[in-house]
């Protein structure tokens, strides 16, 4: 196993992102599990050093989108220009021509051009002017968005929550750790510190090692059974996804690999559940009357359900 390059890049990563390590190990999961992570936060917690920090640590190349409401659909997907010297149209790649792509506040731009970038994450490809062209491999977004109700923004549609495999929350730090940000800000950017610890085919093996984890017919069970309970919910007007239980199975798998083992024991399922899903339900009228929370309901759901057991041979 790949295991110990995955550890090099989580503590790598961890000298420029200071005092967020589950955030850290949670997005190195969905990585692993080729997901795209959404990160919902105010301005200025470390999201965009998080972005940074990975695409370092992973040799990856990248490209950062500030999403604005001018921002086009050509802007992300390319788009083709004629060449006088040659009497042909040229192909001018997009900002999704990378392996990590940084999409900054998409919430701040069109409908229009977040569906752009949305059908590539789920495609794996753009198509201009009738010409598909595969975006590179790896390809993971990482996007962040500001809270509902913050200037300028609009609530991006569930269909495109859906494609986002983890939405997490940094938060603030705490006194401790916001005083190590300071002296870590003394000389400096940290992420201009951070050094590539594996190279891009490294990363694509411990995916490739990552799908082959195993996932007994128990867990899978354990599985369908917390998500249906989403669906039924009397708090809830939208459950989770077959989408959203896949990327569940993919996040279980990465959090098993990351533990170094080769097998999933429903741990893993507890340890993913929130971040998974969180973004995936929608809560009725009845829910927000009573302010309860997306978090109550998931944590009240995985409460009710049993874990499994492991047999005794």
């Amino acid at each position: 196993m790949y295991l110990v390059n995955a550890l090099n890049v989580i503590d790598e990563v961890k000298k420029a992102v200071i005092g967020k390590d589950s955030c850290v190990e949670m997005v190195m999961m969905a990585i692993l599990a080729r997901g795209h992570i959404l990160i919902e936060d105010i301005p200025g917690v470390g999201k965009t050093t998080m972005a940074l920090a990975f695409s370092r640590a992973c040799a990856m190349s990248q490209n950062r989108v500030q999403f604005t409401p001018d921002v086009l659909p050509a802007d992300i997907t390319g788009f083709s220009i004629y060449r006088k010297d040659t009497g042909k149209f040229e192909y001018q790649p997009g900002a999704v021509m990378c392996n990590l792509l940084l999409a900054d506040e998409i919430n701040r731009t069109s409908p229009k051009t977040q569906s752009a970038l949305l059908e590539v994450m789920e495609e794996g490809n753009v198509t201009v002017d009738g010409i598909t062209r595969e975006v590179p491999k790896p390809f993971i977004v990482m996007a962040t968005q500001n809270p509902i109700g913050s200037s300028g923004t609009q609530m991006l549609p569930e269909s495109q929550l859906d494609r986002f495999m983890i939405c997490i929350s940094m938060g603030y730090p705490d006194i401790r750790n916001e005083i190590a940000i300071l002296k870590d800000h003394r000389s400096g950017s940290p992420v201009d510190r951070i050094s590539p610890v594996i190279q891009m085919n490294d990363l694509l093996t411990m995916q490739e090692e990552v799908d082959k984890i195993f996932i007994h017919d128990v867990i899978y069970n354990y599985i369908a059974e917390l998500i249906a309970k989403t669906r039924q919910h009397p708090m809830l007007e939208l459950g989770v996804s077959p989408r959203g239980t896949i990327a569940l199975a993919g996040m279980i798998k990465a959090a098993a690999y990351l533990a170094g083992r080769n097998y999933v024991v429903p741990n893993d399922v507890e340890k993913v559940f929130l971040a998974v899903n969180h973004h995936r339900i929608r809560l009725n009228s009845k829910a927000r009357a009573n302010h309860v929370t997306a978090e109550g309901v998931l944590e009240e759901i995985f409460a009710g359900v049993a874990k499994p057991s492991p047999k005794k041979n």
